[in-house]
């Protein structure tokens, strides 16, 4: 190995100090990641936040890559879902979404198996315009597990239609941060309280130097994260980054959320029901239900907004509905000079497919992956805001996705997302599978083909043609691969145990 010249060596100014400004769950993912940093011996890490400012506690519904923030930062699963109360989610259930009466599952995991190298979804079509493809549901373990309310852990082995279960979980995001916390400060994390009252920054590069606090205390750094939610009080108020309003694509802008007790069976899944002007969740944790109804203040009134949420309610609200404003869309760049904005302060997307804390996690690691030192090299700022307009926007597209792809006319709402223009992304994605039954995932997006074809299949989005390999294969051989792949989901899902039995016996709440 070729040793490092001793100017070289140097050269290299490792942080000294990273400050996160703000709380809640991205400031607190943060604050673990980055303690890992730590072990340098150089760089201290530190958080302030203020007891008197509430989170939005944006996600109680999370996604499969959340398994793999948790195994980086050494968080025990069983722990972790005791600590938070959480249940486990195989996929999201929509309800009206198509058109009235419609309901399907966009699942985690593969939906089916490739038949002698064709593309499953192909070879589905093939077989459903044949009269003998069944639902597209019964090929996917997530699915036919979640409809049943049965779960358990993956299986290792790769030979088993068990190891292609694919999970997430719903859990209380204030418990989360809190239990984040107490990891983070285990490891050298430094907590301030207060609440900022200036921002400061060096004349000479524009860098922000440090916070001052309202009692007087100065916070210096050299890397500032911002978490401070939608204000964006580093990336906005002193960097001014500037905004990228999605609203004519996006146009739901309010939100109403409140805790119900648990009633029924603790599904392993969330249900999102759509509704005059938006859509409402139900998020079932082991010890409350959350429920919310996001809204479009265009097409509809508080009051008719609160009346909705409400009469569909399932148990006795815990707490009075509590109110949020937002605007879709994303900060034009997520990291200027020496701040980089993590959570709602980087932007914020509708939680229609949970993708909240899935972006603060992507920002997170891209952060690490391109991590600077003191001289804050500009290409590497350059790569990250690179990196996450890619991934707002594919996220944005699948979003919108669900909204273009509606028969629904009973509302001005409905009828404003069904007629309205698409991003060009999204159009050319819907105008290849309606006339080839093709999708194809993009880079590293972070939806997989089987969830775009769950979706648009879900909604009753036909497409006009397909793989013609598919037509090439034997119609016994596609009859018997298809139904043996349908038993043996079938038998696997029957196996598993009840998911709240699964709860008691591998992470009971402890509240």
């Amino acid at each position: 190995m070729t040793p490092i010249p001793p100017a070289a060596a140097a050269a290299r100014r490792p942080l000294r100090r990273i400050l996160i400004v703000g709380g809640g769950t991205a400031g607190w993912m943060a604050a673990v990641a980055l303690a890992r940093v730590a072990g340098n011996g150089v760089t201290e890490v530190s958080l302030i936040e203020s007891d008197q400012i509430g989170t939005v506690g944006v996600g109680e519904a999370t996604i499969p890559p959340i398994l793999a923030f948790n195994a980086l930062v050494g968080i025990d699963e069983a722990e972790f879902m005791r600590r938070t109360g959480a249940s486990f989610k195989l996929g999201i259930e929509f309800v009206d979404w198509g058109a009235l009466g419609d309901r399907y599952v966009h699942p985690f995991g593969a939906i089916g198996m490739d038949v002698e190298s064709v593309p499953f979804a192909q070879v589905w079509l093939r077989a459903k315009a044949e009269g003998f493809g069944g639902d597209l549901a019964h090929y996917n373990l997530s699915t036919v597990a979640a409809l049943a309310n049965r779960m358990c852990l993956p299986s290792p082995d790769p030979r088993t239609v068990l190891s292609s279960l694919k999970y997430a979980y719903h859990f209380d995001a204030g418990l989360y941060a809190r239990f984040l916390r107490a990891i983070a400060e285990s490891r050298g994390v430094t907590r301030h309280e207060g609440r900022i009252a200036d921002v400061m920054r060096d004349a000479d590069t524009g860098h922000v130097s440090a916070v001052r606090t309202d009692d007087g205390r100065a916070l210096e750094a050299d890397l500032f994260i911002d978490c401070s939610g939608f204000q964006g009080l580093l990336i906005e108020g002193a960097m001014q980054a500037g905004y990228e309003d999605w609203s004519h694509w996006l146009p739901c802008d309010r939100a109403l959320a409140v805790p119900t007790r648990n009633v029924g069976p603790l599904t392993p899944y969330t249900r999102s029901t759509a509704r005059d002007a938006g859509w409402t969740w139900r998020i079932p944790l082991q010890h409350r239900t959350g429920n919310g109804y996001v809204h479009a203040s265009g097409f509809t009134t508080e009051e008719s907004a609160l009346e909705t949420l409400m009469k569909g309610l399932e148990g006795e609200p815990l707490a009075e509905p509590r109110a949020l404003r937002f605007t879709a869309g994303r900060r034009r760049s997520q990291w200027v000079g020496n701040v980089v904005a993590l959570g709602l302060s980087s932007g914020f997307l509708e939680p229609l497919e949970s993708t909240s804390i899935h972006l603060i996690q992507a920002g997170i690691s891209r952060l690490l992956a391109l991590f600077p030192d003191r001289d804050f090299e500009p290409l590497l700022a350059t790569e990250y805001n690179r990196m996450m307009q890619q991934q707002f926007e594919q996220v944005r597209d699948f979003i919108i996705l669900h909204y273009k792809a509606t028969r629904r006319d009973d509302t001005a709402f409905w009828r404003y997302v069904a007629a309205m223009a698409v991003p060009d992304s999204l159009q050319a994605r819907m105008d290849l599978f309606r006339a080839t039954g093709r999708v194809f995932r993009l880079d590293d997006e972070l939806f997989a083909a089987d969830s775009w074809l769950a979706v648009l299949l879900g909604q009753n989005v036909q497409p006009r043609s397909r793989d013609p390999m598919a037509d090439a294969l034997p119609a016994d051989l596609v009859r018997n691969r298809l139904a043996g792949i349908r038993h043996i989901i079938a038998r696997t899902a029957s196996a598993m145990p009840d998911h709240e039995a699964f709860l008691r016996q591998y992470c009971p709440a402890s509240l």
